[in-house]
């Protein structure tokens, strides 16, 4: 029996692979420290988690609306007028099972067969995975560190074509932890409208930004010509330390989001209602714990940076937002680790699980084979030995 063929092509997530990996060497009484996936280690806020109980307790345990419980979704318009600067009415907005689900919706509503979306690389790896199930076809834009890893308009207009649907921009970005700038930003609005395509943007870290000089600022927001083309991906797993409630949304033109709404409808039923419970409290309640958190992801940020910049061979750029940092380890090719050959970062990450315990993501999946991602998204404790065997490790090099 012959299976999907596109199923069949759509590559394996690498951080899962790492993450698994390293679960396995955890499982056998090895010491690992894992850079690997991107999920915050503090506790949901307490008063979220309750309010999370209270809707079990209260009997909030059926089926809600498939685009998510009406509560739920004018808490998202509040918030996006409130912080974004963003009028939405809530049938604009789609309550998804995270943002990744969010991102699938958006893509299965715009794409035909054959259509190419722009992606700037780095990027998440799901992105071009989830055009090609969709039908589309990526188009990737190789951006240059010199650039700060932001597209110029010469590769945007040179990555155009007919067929050409959409562009996606992630700001603060996984990997890179680079925040756009209002110019950025701006170069792209006028682009997508004077080409009349798609923008989708992906904010899920936009509340973890570090640098007092940058701030976020949803493309969105620049225009009505801009905001008429744009999709926001958001959601609350990164900012409230939510992954494992699994709430997303969008919020999208109106023809847009009834197309998301209806697939959602057919895919998904609904979100969790116990979950769209407590992210109503999550948006609407104190924002103190957010901050907080933002606060210790920036102590990290300073330390695993300094570390990394005193190692020799590798390089990276102060991240700016998010919770990554990402390296380039091409400074240690020709190397060797008792006799095992650096020729990739896939090689050095290989060669760093297996003999110092360290977990890191290559980034050939992310469009940029030369470099590492390493998550700050644990603690202080951990970042602390896991640098200390990557710093070992190198010094080691032959």
């Amino acid at each position: 029996m012959e299976l999907s063929k596109k199923a069949m092509s759509i590559k394996p997530s690498t951080t899962m692979a790492i993450s698994s990996r390293a679960a396995e060497m955890k499982a056998a009484g090895v010491d690992v420290v894992s850079f690997g996936a991107g999920e915050p280690d503090f506790d949901t806020p307490a008063h979220i988690a309750q309010a999370g109980i209270d809707a079990i307790q209260n009997g909030q345990t059926r089926y809600t609306p498939a685009a998510g419980t009406p509560e739920l979704r004018q808490a998202v318009c509040d918030k996006l007028k409130r912080d974004n600067g963003l009028e939405y009415e809530p049938a604009q907005v789609v309550i998804s099972n995270g943002a990744k689900h969010s991102l699938m919706n958006t893509f299965m509503a715009i794409l035909h067969e054959g259509d190419e979306v722009i992606i700037p690389a780095p990027f998440w790896l799901s992105y071009a995975e989830m055009v090609r199930i969709a039908g589309g076809v990526p188009v990737i834009i190789h951006t240059k560190k010199e650039n700060g890893f932001m597209m110029t308009k010469e590769e945007l207009e040179n990555a155009y074509s007919a067929k050409t649907k959409a562009v996606v921009l992630t700001t603060p970005s996984n990997p890179t932890g680079q925040v756009m700038s209002r110019a950025d930003l701006e170069m792209v609005a006028e682009f997508a409208v004077s080409h009349d395509i798609l923008v989708v943007s992906d904010e899920i870290y936009e509340k973890l930004i570090y640098e007092d000089d940058k701030q976020h600022i949803s493309i969105a927001s620049l225009g009505q010509d801009i905001y008429d083309r744009t999709i926001v991906i958001n959601g609350v797993s990164k900012s409230y330390a939510m992954t494992g409630w699994r709430i997303g949304y969008a919020a999208a033109p109106l023809p847009i989001a009834k197309l998301m709404a209806s697939l959602q409808s057919h895919m998904a039923s609904n979100p969790n209602s116990i979950a769209q419970a407590a992210t109503v409290v999550a948006l609407n309640g104190p924002q103190d714990c957010v901050a907080e958190m933002c606060v210790e992801f920036k102590k990290r940020r300073d330390y695993i940076y300094e570390r990394e910049e005193a190692i020799p061979g590798i390089s990276a750029l102060k991240p700016e937002g998010a919770f990554y940092l990402f390296v380039d380890v091409s400074g240690l090719y020709g190397k060797a680790y008792e006799g095992q050959k650096i020729e990739s970062a896939a090689d050095f990450a290989s060669i760093l699980l297996e003999k110092k315990y360290v977990a890191v993501v290559p980034c050939a999946d992310f469009g940029m084979p030369d470099y590492i991602r390493l998550s700050y998204a644990t603690s202080m404790e951990l970042i602390k030995k896991g640098m200390d065997r990557i710093e070992e490790m190198v010094k080691e090099l032959k």
